[in-house]
């Protein structure tokens, strides 16, 4: 395995088994008995490395996995890289790109998102630049390069991901733990002053533009925005996926509820009060959801490569119209909307900025090059700005963030979108559609579960890509299903710990009787989406794993319960998952709730249940949420549970203040094992809740397996009260 490294301070310090007597002031223990001792100063010549990598061979991986595992967890590490100072091939291309390019004058660091033009969690394949550079395949992350140096910022959910995955001289940056400094930060602090940070501009939002100018012009540096294509893509070359072709299909009255000329006169109302006269929709999910249309350009989520701009009495469809069929260009006549090519965008914006006409873009979702566009095309931007291949520069060379607010705000209404709202209010059909889609999936999983109870437990061995491939097969069977809502999380053991892992023929885990499961999964269908989690053993389980389980159930509850006034958000409901856990001086790294679409991406915004401050969007009627508190060991085990809830409004006796109170329906319909619950731990009103819950999975579920006896009876044993 890669040696593992660790900052402290400017002092550089390698975790290897014991090679010397020298032990630290904090002592580590750990599973393995060699694993003692961290050995400071340790990495300081090519003998002391040669030594390292000798006793690592000889010692057992997972316990080498345990012990950076344990010094993760008590706080020492924000930084691992893999030994060598020597990038990967790619890297070193990028470099020689990043020299010459800006005409010539070259840039110190350049900064690769996750994101593609349209600001997506998931990208098509064509757009996956920083999981080519870097081999990182995590949903959320930003790699940055400069001269000497390639580093990965992602959040908790991904660090024992990209341990794995990140190949030499990369390092990993833990984002939101206590040492690690944001990007900004760390490009202003490591760079020499003068030096140039380089971005593709149709990567980066405005805001996040302006926050990197600022960071940067307080240390001497600037911003570069790359007019003359992107970085890596010169490195990708012919290797490059084609753009996604995928044909557009109509999203159905009978499931989407709402008219696209409904939806469109709405929109319009919102325009006048925001004083816009044309609002750009550049989000993938806003754009299909607006059209009530789908696509297939990015896996597991039914969008297309498309902008859509709104005018009072016009609406323009911009999309490769090759995707475009005759009953989707009848759709679109009908509803009022033009379709123009994909690459018409910029020339339409240019001309509304040069008539003055305010457009509305939500500075978190649009790119910066539209906006620089839409600027130089109103003759606003700084002196010297004639040409639209200009940028406005200081005297350092950068985009100053002050001009940037102050000429986008000439022709821009830098406001949320409004469609982002109206989606995540799910209206009477899309609600239903959901109810119906996880009554589907309830078929699915709970014949998948059964399978596998039986199977496994009567000593049958599977691996984790075949549990997959079970699962999508039943998925398949059930009428309306599309496609997965995201890749099968299907993690045995100690892959369970990694939070979105994703099981693969070579290196996945073995699935048998001694094995505890997390199975992340979820569903497209015609009328809806569905996300669920459910954590099982298929022998005997131990009472650790047990308490640890019982645990996280009791945190699911508490948030399944909760009664909450109108104006609350998810922030303030993020605690009471978690507290059971903290009890027991136990965590986990995610969120506990996110949103999620209807017949949409299975991860939706604006709201959401979690830890971070500055999500103060509140809960409201009609949104759909996850609940999925989880625990996890490194290299041991992971356990999460996760149902699907509707909010709505709560039959309480008081309104006081005149507010409306929310609570939760739940929506999804699938058994808990039983054998992981230690009933002695639970309240007797969380008994209650668990014994309620398998009563409306059985009487809501069992009416569709009438036809499967076996099944009808494995369901019937497992909604028992406890």
């Amino acid at each position: 395995m890669p040696l593992q490294l660790w900052r402290s301070g400017l002092q550089l310090s390698v975790c290897v088994p014991t090679l010397s007597s020298k032990l630290p002031a904090r002592q580590i223990r750990t599973r393995h008995p060699l694993i003692t001792s961290r050995l400071d100063n340790f990495a300081t010549s090519r003998k002391a490395l040669k030594q390292a990598a000798v006793a690592i061979r000889r010692s057992n991986c997972r316990a080498v996995r345990t012990f950076a595992s344990t010094m993760q967890a008590v706080g020492d590490p924000t930084e691992v890289s893999a030994p060598g100072k020597i990038a990967n091939d790619k890297v070193e291309q990028l470099r020689k790109e990043m020299a010459v390019a800006d005409g010539g004058k070259g840039v110190s660091a350049y900064i690769i998102p996750t994101e593609d033009p349209h600001m997506s969690e998931y990208a098509p394949s064509c757009d996956e630049r920083r999981h080519f550079i870097s081999g990182f395949t995590g949903s959320a992350g930003t790699a940055v390069v400069t001269t000497d140096s390639a580093a990965l910022w992602t959040d908790g959910r991904y660090f024992l991901q990209a341990e794995q995955q990140l190949g030499p001289g990369w390092t990993l940056m833990r984002a939101g733990t206590t040492k690690c400094p944001e990007i900004q930060d760390w490009l202003a602090s490591s760079l020499p002053h003068g030096s140039r940070v380089g971005i593709d501009p149709f990567l980066h939002t405005v805001t996040n533009a302006k926050q990197l100018t600022e960071k940067l012009k307080e240390s001497g540096k600037s911003l570069v925005p790359i007019l003359e294509g992107n970085l890596v893509d010169k490195v990708w070359g012919a290797g490059r996926p084609a753009p996604p072709k995928a044909p557009l299909r109509i999203h159905k009255m009978e499931h989407a509820g709402q008219s696209v000329q409904d939806k469109l006169i709405k929109l319009r109302k919102d325009m006048q009060e925001a004083g816009a006269g044309a609002l750009l929709v550049t989000a993938l999910d806003e754009v299909a959801w607006l059209l009530n249309l789908r696509g297939g350009d990015v896996s597991y989520n039914p969008v297309f490569v498309s902008y859509v701009l709104v005018e009072q009495q016009t609406a323009t469809l911009y999309v490769d119209q090759h995707k475009v069929g005759k009953e989707v260009a009848k759709h679109l006549k009908e509803s009022g909307v033009e379709v123009k090519d994909y690459n018409a965008l910029l020339g339409d914006i240019k001309t509304l900025a040069q008539a003055h006409t305010k457009l509305w873009a939500d500075p978190t979702k649009v790119s910066y090059a539209i906006t620089a566009s839409a600027r130089q095309a109103a003759g606003e931007g700084p002196p010297g700005k004639a040409s639209p291949r200009k940028r406005p520069r200081t005297d350092t060379g950068g985009t100053e963030s002050d001009e940037i607010a102050a000429h986008a705000s000439a022709i821009f209404v830098e406001k949320g979108s409004p469609i982002a709202m109206a989606k995540a209010i799910k209206n009477k059909v899309e609600v239903e559609g959901m109810r119906e889609a996880h009554l589907r999936d309830a078929v699915a999983l709970c014949g998948l579960l059964a399978f596998l109870e039986k199977e496994i437990g009567d000593g049958r061995v599977m691996d984790e890509v075949e549990v997959d491939a079970e699962l999508t097969a039943r998925r398949k069977a059930q009428p309306g299903f599309v496609e997965a809502s995201f890749p099968t999380i299907a993690g045995a053991g100690g892959n369970g710990a990694i939070i979105h892992y994703r099981a693969e023929k070579g290196s996945c885990k073995k699935v048998d009787k001694d094995t505890l499961l997390l199975l992340d999964s979820g569903g497209q269908f015609d009328c809806g989406t569905t996300d669920v989690t459910r954590t099982m053993h298929f022998g005997a389980p131990t009472d650790h794993q047990k308490m640890c389980f019982t645990r996280v159930l009791q945190g699911h509850i508490g948030l399944d319960q909760a009664i909450f006034p109108e104006g609350t958000p998810g922030l303030a409901l993020d605690t009471l998952a978690r507290a059971p856990l903290w009890s027991l001086g136990l965590n986990y790294r995610h969120g506990t709730g996110h949103g999620v679409g209807a017949a949409l991406n299975v991860h939706e915004g604006p709201h959401s249940i979690s830890t971070r401050l500055w999500v103060t969007q509140p809960l409201m009627a009609g949104m759909i949420v996850s609940n999925e508190p989880g625990y996890y060991e490194d290299n041991a085990f992971g356990i999460r549970i996760e149902n699907l809830l509707h909010i709505r409004e709560a039959d309480t006796p008081f309104k006081f203040g005149d507010q409306s109170y929310f609570g939760f329906e739940r929506l999804t319909m699938i058994p808990l094992q039983r054998k992981m619950i230690l009933t002695d731990v639970l309240s007797k009103k969380e008994i209650e809740w668990v014994n309620s819950y398998h009563k409306e999975v059985w009487e809501k579920v069992s009416p569709r397996m009438q036809h499967d006896k076996d099944l009808l009876a494995w369901v019937k044993k497992n909604t028992q009260p406890l």
